[in-house]
């Protein structure tokens, strides 16, 4: 705020805390922070980057509704160039025997950095048909195309509607799919699918809570 540094910050705030919580605009911000810090650092979020507690809970809901993750047919759809939510959910999944669908318009496509760090350890598919993958797919992670991310108005105008999520499509699906998202969500999942047991990114904001106070614990010793 007076011009200091970004590492003068974090070796400032260390004396006032036993973990820090980074979010910040910048794509190395945590790993800077990492660097200079004395006490445990979690990301929160890096730019356009990373967000592994996201990813994190997101495995933690995936088990919950499904029982196990090994096996499983998972889109993640949307914003994939600047949706960092689903860049750590890839990392993640690398871990893990599934089928990834990576469904998005051409000029969202998932970064090439990300897709490097993957190859040959996670199975995907790189599409922007949703339709014809719908009826195989376990998870459905529905992502929001983020308007400030976006350089020039004209781009995001061109992408903005490229996904609508409502019940009608959700009729080719198997039954027991889960529609997920990291929220806030704006017209990319309709509200009419709400109420029907395809919703679970209401329950993701519930698991957050339980994932990230297991992640101060593991931390700070107490597990």
């Amino acid at each position: 705020a007076k011009g200091e540094s970004f590492e003068d910050t974090i070796r400032t705030v260390e004396n006032y805390a036993d973990v820090i919580v980074v979010r910040h605009p910048e794509e190395d911000s945590a790993v800077r922070a990492a660097r200079v810090a004395e006490i445990p650092v979690i990301n929160a979020g890096s730019g356009p980057w990373e967000h592994p507690t996201q990813a994190l809970l997101d495995l933690h809901t995936i088990r919950e509704a499904k029982g196990r993750i090994d096996g499983l047919n998972i889109a993640l759809l949307g914003d994939l160039l600047y949706g960092r939510t689903v860049h750590s959910l890839a990392f993640a999944l690398a871990n893990y025997d599934v089928k990834l669908y990576l469904v998005s318009p051409p000029q969202l496509k998932m970064r090439r950095d990300v897709l490097e760090k993957v190859e040959g350890r996670l199975n995907y598919v790189e599409t922007s048909d949703l339709k014809s993958i719908l009826p195989e797919l376990d998870v459905l992670y529905v992502t929001r195309v983020q308007k400030e991310r976006f350089p020039r108005p004209e781009d995001y105008e061109a992408v903005k509607d490229a996904y609508r999520i409502d019940r009608e499509m959700l009729r080719d699906a198997r039954e027991d799919l889960i529609v997920m998202h990291p929220l806030p969500r704006v017209t990319e999942i309709a509200t009419d699918v709400d109420e029907t047991p395809h919703a679970w990114y209401f329950k993701q904001v519930r698991h957050g809570i339980y994932v990230r106070m297991a992640l101060l614990a593991l931390v700070l010793g107490a597990l």
